[in-house]
C-alpha cells in the first residue's frame, strides 16, 4: 500500500518548500521485502534462504514451497554440466509421440552457468562442430566460428563470494518438452500453457551427490481437441503432463573413446573435427557404451574394476519381473566372451534407492 499526496504548486520561499518536501519524504513508508526475501540490505544467500527447506546435492536446491518458488545454488565459477529434460508423466496416445520417460533429445546437453551480472546464463555448448587439439587457440576458433544456444537467463536474486543464487521457477514452468509444437504439427489443436494450472512438482524435484533434478505439472488449454487427445484425456480442454530437468556432473577422464564400425549393427554418435589432417575425414564416429576396465588387463578373464550394474523398477509384476532379470543377464554372455567375468549384472532397486538418482542404472 502506498501513500499518495495531492497538492497544488505554491509560490513558497525556498527553506519552506524544502521543508515541505522532507516532510512528505518522511510520510512514505519504508520499502517491505516480499515473502521469502530479505531487504536489499542483506542480500547473502543465508539470508535469503532462511525459511527455505534445502536440498544439498550437486546443485543445492533451496525450496519455497508457500510461495511456489525454487532456487539454484551453482558455484561462481561453474564448472560444466550435462543436462537434459524428458516427460515423466506422458499424453497416452502412441499416434502422438508424447510418451512416458521420453527424453527431448537422445543426447544430454553440453552446458554451463555463465554470470552476467543481474541474470546468469545457461549456455549449450555446441559441440557437433570441434578442434580436437592441444592448441587452445584452435579450438577457440572453432567454437567462435559456429553458434552456441542460450536456454535461459536465470535472474540472480542472491550472491556470495564463491556462488550465486537463481530463480529457476520459470526455467522449470515451461514448456521444454514443446508439446505444444508436437500438438500443433500432429493436427491435434493449438494449445498454450496455462500457468494459472502449473506448479512445481516437489515430490520429483530433489539434490543428489552427482545431479539434481527439478520437476513440474505443465497444464495446455486449447479450444478445438483433435481425435487423438479426445480418445486419452479426461478433458481434452485441459491436458496436465509432467516435465523433468536433470543436471548431471560429467564422468571422470580417463574414458577412451571407442570408434564406430559399420559392420558393428550398433549406432553411433558424431560430430566434425576441424583439427583433423587436411587428407583425413572431418567426419568422427563413435559408439556410446559404458566405461569398462579389467582389473587385471593381463588376463585372459578378469573382473571389472567397476561392473555394469542395472536394476529393475520394483513396480514390475510377475511373471514380467522373472523374464526382465533372465533375459537381462543374457547379456554378460557377451561381456564374458570378451573376457570380463561378471562384468554385467542385474539386480531390484533396493528400497531405499531413489530411482532419480544417476548412480543408479534403471530398468523402468
Amino acid at each position: 500500500m502506498t501513500n499518495s499526496i495531492t497538492y497544488r504548486r505554491l509560490w513558497l520561499p525556498h527553506g519552506l518548500t524544502l521543508g515541505l518536501v522532507l516532510l512528505i519524504a518522511a510520510c512514505q513508508p519504508a520499502p517491505t521485502a516480499e515473502p521469502g526475501q530479505t531487504a536489499q540490505s542483506d542480500l547473502s544467500i543465508a539470508g535469503f534462504t532462511a525459511a527455505m527447506s534445502q536440498q544439498p546435492g550437486l546443485i543445492p536446491i533451496f525450496a519455497d514451497i508457500q510461495n511456489g518458488k525454487v532456487y539454484l545454488q551453482v558455484p561462481a565459477n561453474a564448472p560444466e554440466y550435462l543436462y537434459y529434460s524428458s516427460l515423466p508423466q506422458g499424453l497416452g496416445s502412441n499416434d502422438i509421440g508424447l510418451d512416458r520417460g521420453q527424453l527431448l533429445s537422445l543426447d544430454a546437453k553440453l552446458v554451463v552457468f555463465e554470470d552476467a551480472g543481474d541474470k546468469v546464463l545457461l549456455r549449450q555448448r555446441n559441440t557437433q562442430y570441434r578442434a580436437v587439439s592441444e592448441n587452445p587457440l584452435e579450438q577457440r576458433s572453432v567454437e567462435e566460428a559456429f553458434a552456441s544456444s542460450v536456454l535461459w537467463g536465470f535472474p540472480v536474486v542472491a550472491r556470495d563470494a564463491d556462488s550465486l543464487l537463481l530463480d529457476a521457477t520459470e526455467f522449470v514452468l515451461r514448456d521444454s518438452h514443446g508439446v505444444a509444437r508436437t500438438l500443433a504439427a500432429t493436427e491435434q489443436g493449438d494449445f498454450s500453457l496455462d500457468a494459472s494450472r502449473s506448479a512445481l512438482y516437489w515430490p520429483r524435484s530433489k539434490a543428489f551427490p552427482k545431479n539434481t533434478e527439478l520437476e513440474a505439472t505443465i497444464t495446455f488449454t486449447g479450444d478445438k481437441p483433435g481425435e487423438f487427445v479426445q480418445q486419452v484425456a479426461p478433458d481434452p480442454y485441459s491436458i496436465s503432463v509432467r516435465m523433468h530437468h536433470s543436471f548431471v556432473e560429467l564422468p571422470e577422464p580417463g574414458f577412451v573413446a571407442r570408434p564406430f564400425h559399420p559392420e558393428s549393427g550398433f549406432w553411433s554418435f558424431e560430430y566434425k573435427d576441424y583439427a583433423v589432417p587436411i587428407e583425413a575425414e572431418m567426419m568422427q564416429r563413435f559408439v556410446p557404451r559404458h566405461r569398462l576396465v579389467k582389473k587385471d588387463p593381463a588376463a585372459a578373464v578378469s573382473e571389472a574394476v567397476e561392473p555394469i550394474v542395472y536394476y529393475l523398477d520394483p513396480g514390475v509384476p510377475e511373471p514380467v519381473r522373472s523374464a526382465l532379470l533372465d533375459g537381462a543377464k543374457w547379456w554378460d554372455q557377451a561381456f564374458a566372451a570378451a573376457g570380463y567375468k561378471d562384468a554385467f549384472q542385474v539386480k531390484m532397486l533396493p528400497a531405499d534407492a531413489d530411482p532419480l538418482d544417476v548412480r543408479y542404472n534403471v530398468i523402468q
